[in-house]
């Protein structure tokens, strides 16, 4: 009987729940165990946990067999079997516990397998007939087809499959791998070589060297990491624009980081003058690259590669530039082909010009062979054309000088690395404030090397300033390319003397002109006239190669346009051109242009280069002019000079004495107009009175705008000064510097006692938060209160306010967050209203001038000065005035007067102070006179404006008012006398003097008592 026939017999929905009741139902969970769970512990008939008994067994086996007995059709078997064919079902059944298996091997091995084995662990007995044991083994079947069914549906079945699908996984993986590893893939060695040879590059560039430097205290070897800078890579970025016209491209100058350069492009050409820094971004372009490990980097020195003859092949690339470790063969091919390479060519100018084309020839075979890699090659500007590597898709950037704050960071990096922070902020003063320092400090090799000579002369540069330049000069022409190892270049080889020789006169022939570039035939006329005198019959070829290998090798000399030539810097320029001047005797051609300021730096540097004799005359010529700057330049040539006579030193420094420190504004103003030489002069703060540090600050900050980086110096170091007044010149010159930095600079250190803070712009304003907060601040022009409130980082630290011409200031209540406000003053804001929404404030002290609304200043009780200047509302001051504030200073301008006189002055018995500010279409009245005569407390009278709108007639005597302030111009000698006979206990006159400068001695004859003071 086939079990598809059975099945007809037993439905699955009869069948199925019998046999579920030999197992146990499910547990939470899984099911996953460490050790798969036999069917023995499943099955419901066994263990601790049993729900069926053999007994129950047999009667499920009954069930079986009675509904295949009972179903339609022929009996499966004779009658008389029926207890011996139920039996030996109910025994294979029972078997079930006996199987040494799971679930999932139990389905693994197929339900005919399972049946078998249950045939053969419970056998039928003896005497059966064919019939019966045929349909035991087919209801067996049937049930192990349902039992296998049901295995399958159970949740725990699903997850423990998959574990075990996962278990044989990772056996196979852990036999494919020991397989592997006895067997070497292609590129394992590789992978191995390469973290070697990573760590290596990484450690071997890791550092830097300053060639050409041998002082004591200054190592030539500095970490990488601490010597790196970032600099600007400039260069033309070609496409179309809005200026374009349609269809057209333009180039656009576009800025990046250095070390940004490949980026965007896989090909570079960078370009940059003697020391600008571009080996060190070779260096630290592979220290990233090993770090990161995504690209291979390769660093080839042209200078070092050129040298063992034929140029390398990738296999040989290693070998050339000396490393140690030897590569799997193949591995640098197989390394580029794969597009992983980044190498870094340095030096195309480093090698003779005969060997250039054939160097191309040598990179556009890698390119070619190779494509997919980056590449990085770097050069002087004018070693090779511009299109040199164009076609190859080579973009080409130019080191950008050192900015300032690039200069800051070096000097500071360098001083940390060195471990001397004590010469750092003195080195830093002195680059801001020398104008030649600052231009020779434009790239690291230059900032480095005056960073060491200060350290060496213990931070006392000024009386190094030649020994600067000669070491520069050394460096530049001499030592750095020898100690790189570096030979002949085009077969011209001048010493160091021979080739300033050439360069003094090229430069001393711009010194001439006036002009900071020649042309080059003119340049090699020079030359050409030069070679017979520096190097007679020395075969060093004709002066175009001569002129070449100083433009390619010296560090000096560049071309910055077709045909042009000039000075990498202009100090340097001056110096040779000095030094040339000097050589021939060119004492008279030196002081006939001192009076133009483009000489000056010639002429220090030709007091510093000059014997003493020819010092001292030219020092005298200075002298005989007596002009304030000429005098001021003699003292600046002092620092350069180690053997002078005596007495003319002494002439320069007394006759400068009297020049600086400036004692006055006045004399501060005529010594800034000698120009940014000045800056370097001014001394201070320490040794200063009062008065002297005020007419430093004073000259400094007129000097901004011409000499901003070197003013920002001097008033640096007057930020912790406490006199109040150089507290004010340094707040109020912020306008002449870049607002960012002179706040974080200067202002933010200044002692906050008795100091307004000024702001004019928006700049300013957002400034403020960069800043420790300001008690007084000064608003002027346009902002919303709510911008202005943006801008206090802590609005409850303001005390003292003021808003002027501010058109948007609407709503008064708005200032409410100023919580701590005792002073307010309001001017020039004709939209503003709303007084009333201060009374929340502590306000004593308040200003309006031409408010839109006047209302509510009655609230503000607590006021005890109050400045007016507008029309009030109603017939008397106590219409509008707080007539319950203790008001002791009052200010009552033209327009109140106009509007209300002074009706019902005599509510406020507390004045002590009456300013009044009367027109003569309205003068004062005797009544008004009457309500001032009623002040009990007043001491002091301001009368501003003509004496005739006073009435002065009327007024009556006031005999405790001891001090009156007036105005020069408008008061006749009978109004004195009124004056005079009005206040018999006048104790102090102050006299506001417009125009006249004669002294006051006039006024002792009606006021023969009183104290006469201008103002």
């Amino acid at each position: 009987m086939d079990p598809t026939v059975l099945g007809g017999r037993l439905a699955s929905s009869l069948v199925a729940p019998l046999l579920k009741k030999l197992f146990r139902a499910e547990g939470p969970g899984a099911g996953l165990v460490d050790k798969p769970v036999r069917l023995s512990a499943l099955v419901s008939f066994r263990g601790e946990k049993r729900t069926l008994d053999e007994r129950d067994v047999r009667k499920l086996a009954a069930q079986l067999v009675a509904q295949a007995v009972d179903s339609p059709g022929e009996p499966p078997f004779a009658p008389d079997e029926l207890i011996a064919v139920t039996d030996t079902l109910a025994r294979r059944l029972l078997a079930l516990g006996d199987l040494d298996m799971d679930d999932v091997q139990a389905v693994r091995l197929g339900h005919r397998e399972l049946a078998r084995k249950l045939h053969y662990a419970a056998p039928a007995p003896d005497g059966l007939s064919a019939d019966s044991c045929h349909f035991l083994d087919h209801t067996t079947d049937w049930a192990c087809l349902n039992i296998l069914e049901f295995f399958t549906r159970r949740s725990t079945f699903v997850a423990r499959t998959l574990v075990e699908q996962t278990r044989g996984q990772e056996e196979l993986i852990a036999k494919v791998d020991e397989l592997l590893m006895r067997t070497p893939r292609p590129y394992a060695r590789d992978a191995a070589f390469e973290r070697r040879y990573l760590p290596f590059v990484a450690e071997r560039h890791n550092h830097i060297t300053i060639y050409g430097i041998d002082l004591r205290d200054s190592p030539d070897r500095w970490p990488l990491e601490v010597a790196y800078l970032s600099l600007e890579a400039a260069g033309a970025e070609h496409g179309a624009t809005p200026e374009a016209p349609p269809g057209e491209h333009a180039a656009a100058t576009v800025r990046l980081p250095a070390e940004e350069a490949l980026g965007s492009h896989d090909r570079v050409m960078l370009r940059g003058d003697a020391g600008s820094g571009k080996t060190t971004l070779v260096q630290w372009l592979a220290v990233t690259a090993a770090l990161d490990t995504a690209r291979i980097p390769f660093v080839l020195p042209l200078r070092t590669l050129i040298r063992v003859g034929a140029l390398p092949t990738p296999s040989a690339f290693l070998t050339a530039v000396g490393c140690p470790l030897t590569p799997p063969e193949g591995w640098a091919e197989r390394v580029l082909a794969a597009g992983r390479g980044l190498l870094l060519v340095d030096g195309l100018d480093e090698i003779p010009a005969a060997d250039r084309h054939r160097t191309r020839d040598w990179l556009l075979a890698l390119i070619h062979a190779f494509p997919g890699n980056h590449w990085l090659l770097t050069s002087r500007p004018t070693a090779v054309r511009p299109d040199w590597l164009a076609t190859e898709g080579f973009r080409e950037l130019t080191l950008a000088p050192m900015r300032r704050a690039d200069v800051t960071t070096f000097v500071h990096r360098w001083h940390a690395a060195a471990r001397a922070p004590e010469y750092e902020t003195q080195l830093l003063d002195a680059l801001h404030t020398k104008r030649d320092l600052a231009r020779l400090a434009t790239n690291p090799l230059m900032c480095g090397l005056i960073c060491a000579l200060h350290r060496e002369r213990r931070g006392y540069l000024p009386t190094g300033r030649k020994e600067l330049y000669d070491a520069a000069l050394g460096m530049l022409l001499a030592r750095r390319d020898r100690e790189r190892g570096m030979g002949t270049v085009d077969g011209v080889e001048l010493g160091e003397e021979a080739q300033l020789e050439v360069l003094q006169r090229l430069a001393y022939a711009l010194v001439l002109s006036g002009n900071t570039e020649m042309d080059l035939e003119t340049a090699e006329g020079i030359v050409a006239r030069c070679l017979p005198v520096v190097a007679p019959g020395s075969g060093q070829g004709d002066a175009g190669a001569v002129l070449r290998t100083l433009l390619l090798r010296s560090g000096l000399l560049r071309q910055p346009g077709e045909g042009v030539v000039d000075f990498v810097h202009r100090t340097f320029q001056d110096y040779l051109g000095a030094r040339y001047a000097v050589e021939e005797g060119h004492l008279d051609v030196l002081a006939g242009h001192a009076g133009d300021s483009l000489w000056e730096d010639v002429i220090r540097m030709a007091v510093a280069h000059a014997r003493p004799r020819e010092r001292a005359t030219l020092l005298r010529r200075l002298l005989a002019e007596g002009t304030p700057r000429l005098t001021l330049l003699a003292l600046a040539c002092l620092e350069h000079v180690a053997a002078l006579d005596p007495g003319v030193r002494t002439e320069v420094e007394e006759r400068a004495a009297g020049l600086i420190p400036p004692r006055t504004t006045p004399e501060a103003r005529a010594l800034a107009e000698a120009g940014p030489l000045v800056l370097e002069l001014l001394p201070g703060p320490e040794g200063l009175t009062p008065g002297e540090g005020l007419g430093v600050t004073v000259a400094a900050s007129l000097l901004g705008d011409q000499e901003p980086e070197g003013a920002l110096a001097v008033l640096r170091r007057f930020r912790k000064h406490p006199d109040l007044d150089v507290r004010r010149q340094l707040a109020g010159t912020w306008s002449r510097f870049d607002t960012r930095e002179y706040a974080i600079e200067v202002l933010d250190h200044l002692k906050r006692d008795g100091l307004f803070l000024d702001c004019e712009s928006a700049e300013q304003r957002a400034a403020l938060r960069l800043m420790r907060p300001w008690e007084r601040l000064r608003l002027q022009g346009p902002a919303p209160v709510a911008e202005i409130l943006d801008s206090v980082a802590e609005p409850a630290a303001v005390r003292m306010l003021s808003l002027h011409h501010n058109a948007l200031v609407e709503d008064l209540g708005e200032l409410v967050r100023f919580r701590s406000l005792t002073s307010l003053r309001i001017q020039g804001c004709p939209r503003a209203a709303g007084l009333s929404s201060l009374s929340e404030l502590p306000l004593t002290d308040l200003l309006v001038f031409g408010l839109a609304d006047i209302g509510g200043l009655r609230t503000l009780r607590l006021l005890t000065q109050l400045w007016i200047n507008q029309r009030l509302p109603g017939t008397s001051l106590a219409d509008s005035l707080p007539v319950d504030a203790p008001l002791e200073d009052l200010y009552l301008g033209m327009e109140v007067i106009r509007s209300t006189g002074l009706r019902d002055l005599a509510r406020w018995p507390t004045v002590r102070y009456l300013t009044l500010d009367v027109s003569a279409q309205t003068p004062l009245s005797a009544d008004d006179w009457q309500e001032v005569a009623s002040l009990p407390s007043l001491t002091a009278l301001y009368l501003y404006g003509l004496s005739g709108a006073y009435s002065l007639d009327a007024m009556p005597h006031l005999p405790g008012v001891t001090s009156l302030q007036i105005s020069d111009r408008y008061y006749p000698e009978k109004a004195l006398r009124t004056l005079a006979s009005r206040l018999p206990g006048l104790r102090t006159l102050a006299v506001a003097r417009f125009e006249s400068k004669e002294p006051l001695v006039s006024y002792t004859e009606f006021f023969p008592t009183a104290e006469i003071i201008r103002i």
